[in-house]
């Protein structure tokens, strides 16, 4: 297979600069980084769980609610469920044309929950044993 492997590291970058993961967020969040967390999922799934320390701003709601809840120079960083959902890549698109800086949380709250990151619902704190499937167990980092 021959590869243009100028064009290949051109996808790979952009994938990085629009892209991040759960990991890499929490690490952002705990190094007091400036972005807002924004969960574009609906109220059914908000009340369930959600990030700790993410906004509430559904899909449905972006073009109509993004400049009263997040100022229009501050960078944003977006979820849905998971992979298996692209909801977080259209909350990422309505953003992005309102002329935010965006990226996609890739594996998104399904991730993020099973790495064990601090998860919120109704009723406060939410404790998840981390997956072994998708983090390392002791060890705050997969060294990826």
């Amino acid at each position: 297979m021959n590869t243009d492997t100028a064009e290949a590291a051109r996808h790979f970058a952009a994938k990085l600069r629009f892209e991040t993961d759960p990991s890499d967020v929490n690490a952002a969040m705990e190094a007091g980084e400036r972005f807002v967390l924004v969960d574009s999922r609906g109220d059914a799934a908000w009340r369930q769980g959600r990030v700790d320390g993410a906004i509430h701003l559904p899909t449905a709601e972006i073009e109509r609610r993004a400049h009263e809840l997040i100022a229009a120079d501050m960078p944003v960083v977006v979820y849905c469920w998971g992979p298996g959902c692209n909801g977080s890549t259209r909350a990422a698109l309505a953003l992005s044309l309102l002329g935010y800086e965006v990226r996609e949380m890739i594996g998104g709250f399904e991730y993020w929950a099973r790495e064990g990151l601090p998860v919120v619902d109704e009723d406060g704190p939410v404790t998840r044993a981390a997956d072994p499937l998708t983090a390392p167990l002791g060890s705050i980092v997969c060294d990826c």
